[in-house]
Order: C-alpha cells, then sequence, then structure tokens
C-alpha cells in the first residue's frame, strides 16, 4: 500500500511538473506573440523622416549642441549640421570644460561660419547633472522658435532639418524626437546596442501617440526638437537638472503637460556612434538603465524577471531536453515556437533599423548582457557612484515603486 501511494503521488508530482511547464509554455508564447503583433503595427505606424510634406514657411531653428570631451566626434557633427539646406537656423554648441581639442576645433568652426556660436561652459552648480546643465545654457543662449537638442556623436544629412521641421508640423507635435540609424563596431555594441532599438518595439506606437499617458512614450536624446514654447512650458532643463534619463523624462513631461509627443524613424538622416568598445557600452548604458525606471525599484526587477523568462527560459527548456532531461513533449514544442517567434521579433526590429540580421539569432547573449548591465546599474544607483565623462553623477532618489 505505502509503495502504491509512493508511485500514485510521484505521478501526481509529475503530471503537476508538466502541467506548471505547459502553462509557462504557453503564457510566454503568448506574451512574445504578442509582442511579435506589436513589432509588426509599429513598423507601419512610425514614420521616417521625409515623408511628410514642405510647409509654407520656415520657423527659426536653434540646434543645440552640447560637448564635452568630443574631440573625435565634434568636427564631423558640427560640419553636417552647418551643411543643412534649411533658410533660417543657428548651431549653438557648447564647450563643457572638455580636457581635450573639443574647444580648438569649435573655435575653428565658428571662425570659418558665423552660424556657429560656440559658448563657454559655466562651471557646474552642485545640484544639477553635467549634460542637463549645458542643455540649460544652451537653450537660454538660443533665439530660434524651434530648439533642436542633439548629440556630438551624430552625423546629419542635408535634409535633416528641414524634414525633421517638415514632420515637426505636419504631425502636429510639440516635441518631436527621432531614432538615429545606430552604427556598431565591436562586438559589445552589436550585441547590445541594437536592444535599445529592439525594446521601441515593446511600446505600441499607435496607441502611444493618441494616449495622454506620460509612461506611453520613449523619447531619443539624440534628437528632440522641441517648441520653443513648449519646451518652456514643461520648465525645461531645470525641471529636471538631476534626472540622468534626461530625454525621458523631457518626454513624459511633454504628454504630462497635455501636449503633442511623436517619434519618428531618423535613420534615412541621422546616424550615430553612441558608444565605442565595452567600456563605453557598461558605462554609458549603466547609467540610463535604472534611472530610466525614475529609481522605482519594484517595477524595475519585475522588468528584468520578465524579459529573461520571456526570452531565456525557452532555450533552457531546449537545452535540458538535449541534455536528456525527461520533459513532456508539450513544453518542449512551445518553447520551440516561442524561440521562432522570439527571433522573428528581433528580425523585424534588425530589418528595420538596419542591423545585420545575423546578429537576430545571438539575442539570448544580448539578454544576458543586457541583464548583467542591469545589474550593474541598479547597484551604481544604490551605491551613489554613478559616473560620466569623468564626473560623479548626481545620487538619483531609490523608492521601491
Amino acid at each position: 500500500m505505502g509503495t502504491f501511494l509512493a508511485v500514485r503521488s510521484g505521478v501526481l508530482t509529475a503530471s503537476v511538473y508538466a502541467s506548471l511547464l505547459s502553462i509557462l509554455g504557453w503564457s510566454t508564447l503568448a506574451a512574445v506573440g504578442g509582442l511579435l503583433l506589436v513589432a509588426l503595427s509599429n513598423t507601419g505606424a512610425m514614420r521616417r523622416l521625409g515623408q511628410d510634406p514642405r510647409p509654407a514657411a520656415w520657423p527659426r531653428v536653434s540646434v543645440l549642441v552640447p560637448a564635452r570631451n568630443e574631440e573625435a566626434n565634434i568636427g564631423p557633427c558640427v560640419r553636417s549640421l552647418l551643411a543643412q539646406e534649411y533658410p533660417d537656423f543657428e548651431v549653438l554648441a557648447l564647450d563643457d570644460g572638455s580636457e581635450d581639442g573639443t574647444g580648438r576645433i569649435l573655435a575653428e568652426l565658428a571662425a570659418r561660419d558665423r552660424r556657429l556660436r560656440v559658448l563657454k561652459g559655466a562651471p557646474l552648480p552642485p545640484d544639477w547633472i553635467g549634460k542637463n546643465w549645458a542643455c540649460h545654457q544652451l537653450a537660454q543662449a538660443a533665439d530660434g522658435e524651434l530648439l533642436l537638442f542633439t548629440d556630438a556623436d551624430t552625423r546629419h544629412h542635408p535634409l535633416t532639418l528641414a524634414d525633421a521641421v517638415s514632420s515637426m508640423l505636419a504631425q502636429g507635435a510639440d516635441l518631436l524626437t527621432a531614432l538615429p540609424r545606430q552604427e556598431v563596431g565591436t562586438w559589445t555594441e552589436r550585441l547590445v546596442v541594437p536592444t535599445i532599438t529592439w525594446a521601441f518595439w515593446f511600446l505600441p506606437l499607435g496607441l502611444a501617440h493618441r494616449s495622454p499617458s506620460p509612461a506611453l512614450s520613449i523619447t531619443i536624446g539624440q534628437f528632440m526638437l522641441f517648441r520653443r514654447r513648449a519646451y518652456e512650458q514643461i520648465g525645461g532643463y531645470a525641471a529636471i537638472r538631476q534626472d540622468v534619463a534626461d530625454d525621458t523624462a523631457l518626454g513624459r513631461r511633454i504628454k504630462s503637460h497635455g501636449l503633442r509627443w511623436r517619434l519618428v524613424d531618423g535613420g534615412p538622416r541621422i546616424v550615430c556612434r553612441m558608444y565605442r568598445g565595452f567600456r563605453q557600452v557598461f558605462e554609458g548604458f549603466s547609467k540610463n538603465v535604472f534611472p530610466g525606471f525614475e529609481g522605482r525599484l519594484s517595477p524595475f526587477i519585475v522588468a528584468w524577471i520578465l524579459i529573461s523568462l520571456l526570452f531565456l527560459e525557452p532555450w533552457a527548456v531546449i537545452l535540458a531536453r538535449l541534455l536528456g532531461t525527461p520533459l513532456p513533449s508539450l513544453p518542449v514544442m512551445l518553447a520551440a515556437l516561442t524561440i521562432g517567434a522570439s527571433l522573428s521579433l528581433w528580425g523585424v526590429s534588425h530589418w528595420r533599423f538596419g542591423f545585420p540580421l545575423y546578429l537576430a539569432l545571438l539575442y539570448p547573449a544580448s539578454i544576458l548582457v543586457d541583464v548583467a548591465i542591469a545589474i550593474y546599474s541598479v547597484g551604481l544607483t544604490l551605491t551613489g557612484r554613478s559616473t560620466w565623462k569623468g564626473r560623479r553623477l548626481v545620487r538619483q532618489k531609490v523608492r521601491l515603486w
């Protein structure tokens, strides 16, 4: 009798285990399938720069470039901005205490083109983050009706400004943010940088454009075109002086003030190589990942657990089966289908934004590196050790929710 009960208990345990695996498998497949549908809908909902008609009149634009130790980037960036085929614009670049040749290069460019104004950054106040302070000074010195914040590591097609203003006016946007085409060189860049654009596919763009919810927005600091009145209405950089994820904060403030936010694909017009090599990738992403959750620990943990479950657990099931673990066939089949859907999801993102398609096959490695960066990011924030370009960042507030 005892043997029978033990056998029966073992059968029930195996049955429960198989049921739990099947439920997890169906849930994972449904979630990844849903994200794939969102990605496919976004390919149509995201407009590209160059698709909108030209306006009857062109407002004056101030192009604002903060630069700290950007000797390798600032020359090509500013030259591409000065080459814009746009009737009324100025370029302002701020040398934010650079310790390399950035200031010299800017001075040489300004001597050759009067449309470029070079500002010397004022000392950093104790309650400001460096980039935010630099952008604040640039906005105060600008005289344009529109303000374009762009990074020193970007390069711009001559029609970038005209296309961006056309899109802003045609869509009635108060903030138009564009996603550049990201260039990648080293293997660390190839694994990590494409996850930026891939993560954007989690946001249903058609809904985000119609919804007033600040949470339904993604803003790219590499290209942010504001109507000046909207920038001033939300308080500008002075309102987010300590936010590391400044772009995210500004985009959410636009929505919270009832203003119109729009995201477009800037790939045909803007190119950016944001980081070079392992160290820059780790430092750059780690300073932004946790702050992007506004210091909320619980949503951060839940999000990364879900990402790991969705994109790594199916591979664990397949690997366990290959290693001889006696798993039921249904969970294995569901895991294989989920992997197929995940490959499609990554493939759509890579195709849409110009990354080599073979990188989609390496998405498990990308997720593992991303998880490591996320853990490092929260550790830096909790200990107050986050730095960027030689400066210690203001310690971010951490809360549970």
